[in-house]
This record gives C-alpha cells, structure tokens and sequence, in this order.
C-alpha cells in the first residue's frame, strides 16, 4: 500500500472515532426502544395510536399493562420502565413522599373527570340515607372522591383538609344522609358496586367494568378538573431526548384527534 494510501486511511479512521466520540453519548441518551408502563383501558387504545405515530418517528414503544395503580411507579423507580403514564400530579406527589420515589412529569396526557356510579339508583336525588358510598383508599384518589360529594352538598369536610386536598373519611363534619364511606383499593370498587349504593370508580376501571361516565355516572366531575394526567420518568431521564420524543407522540395531532372523537368528553386532551 502506498504511503499517502496508508496516511489518508488512517486520517478517516481517526475523524470517524473522534465523530464518535462526541456522538456517542448522545445516541446512548436518545434511546430507540422504550418500554412505558399504564392503567387497563381507555389507556390502552390510546397507546396504540401513540405507538403508531412514534414508530413513524422511529421510536418502538413496548406498552405494560397494569391493574393495579401501585405497581407503575415502583416497575420505574426500579428500572423495570423507561417511563409510565397512568396518574394525575397529587397521586404521583403521595407515592413519591410515602414510598421514597424519584419520579416527575415530562408532559400532559388526558383529563379523566371522576364519577360515582350505582346499580341501585339512576339519579344522585334518589340517594337514601345511610347509603353505602365507596371511595378510593389511595390518599390523592379518596381526596378527590370526598371533593366530589362535597360540590354534591351531599357531605362537609374540614376547611384545611379542602385546602390541602388531603381529606379522608375522618374530616367529615356534615353528613345529613349519614351516608357510610367505605374506603377501598380503586380496582375492588367496581367489583364491588352490586354491594354499595354508589361508588368512585376510575376511568379507566369503569371503562374495563363497561361503564360510561356520559350514562351512567350519578355524579361526574367537571372536564375541567385539574387532575390531569401525565407522562412519568425517572427524575435522571428528564431532560434525555426520547423522553422528549415520547411526549411528542402522545400530544401528537393524530392522538389528540382520536381521544376527541373516540371518548365523547370521557376523557379530556390536557395537552
């Protein structure tokens, strides 16, 4: 080989490291394949959408199904997720606080407007006193049910607990209806309506039990709620590029259009 052959090789081997080099630790940040953890149902058809538009953009999602709300946030603290979306900003500030999570928001989702719902009654009129009434026993949850029944004039809770959205069953100080608010897990509450007069149920777990908000809720909050959901990451990953890529999926037009058209103001755009 002639000697200018040998030199002229050796200069774009060596271009191509130093190009590597400063590149490599970019592509290692801007993962191709993610893995995102949510909730059963109206979740799901949303993500296969999502996952249509960020396979365009060459991202491949592998989407984790979970029925139970306190198993996303520690699959991703322990590195089992890239990212989640299932939970609203109260509940993922409980889990960070009681269970020791790094866990923040990288971007909006959908608002989810809460409802009660019965087999017994079809109007919240008809409520009878000393009802059964379930609520959620997570602390984010079980707050937001407890407010509901409130703007329903149906239940009085302490000022401060209003204020700091921490209410729970013991910060009743009105109850005309003696109403009995039983507390459980937020999958158990639709398996378990047929043995209360109303429950809180989910989105998400009344669209699983066949339950529609615009039908069947006795009470629904406002579209309007500021319990809006979001997209999770570890607090380490914020600022990577496919956490950023993965936001632009979801709040893509293609996703918005389909929760408008696909939910009838079941679930809410937030982005």
């Amino acid at each position: 080989m002639k000697p200018f052959l040998r030199h002229r090789r050796s200069l774009l081997a060596s271009t191509a490291a130093a190009l590597l080099a400063l590149c490599g630790p970019a592509i290692a940040q801007d993962k191709q394949r993610l893995k995102v953890g949510i909730s059963v149902g109206n979740a799901e058809q949303i993500f296969a959408v999502v996952k249509k538009v960020a396979a365009q953009q060459g991202l491949q999602l592998e989407v984790v199904v979970f029925n139970d709300y306190q198993l996303p946030n520690a699959a991703l603290a322990a590195g089992d997720l890239d990212a989640n979306a299932f939970q609203h900003q109260p509940f993922l500030d409980n889990q960070n606080k009681a269970r020791g999570f790094d866990i923040v928001p990288v971007g909006l989702t959908v608002t989810a407007p809460l409802g009660f719902y019965s087999r017994k009654i079809k109007s919240i009129d008809a409520l009878p006193e000393g009802a059964t009434v379930g609520v959620q026993n997570d602390p984010s949850n079980g707050n937001r049910a407890l407010l509901l029944l409130q703007s329903a004039g149906l239940i009085t809770l302490k000022p401060e607990a209003v204020k700091n959205n921490t209410a729970t069953p013991l910060d009743v100080v009105g109850n005309p209806k003696k109403l009995k608010l039983i507390a459980l897990d937020a999958a158990q509450l639709p398996r378990a309506l047929d043995d209360l007069t109303i429950a809180s149920i989910n989105n998400d777990y009344a669209e699983k039990a066949g339950l529609s908000l615009a039908r069947d809720a006795v009470i629904r909050e406002s579209p309007k709620s500021p319990y809006a959901n979001l997209i999770a990451v570890r607090r380490a990953d914020q600022d990577k590029p496919w956490a950023k890529r993965l936001v632009a999926a979801y709040q893509s037009p293609e996703v918005r259009q389909f929760i408008d058209t696909q939910f009838n103001g079941a679930l809410v755009p937030a982005f």
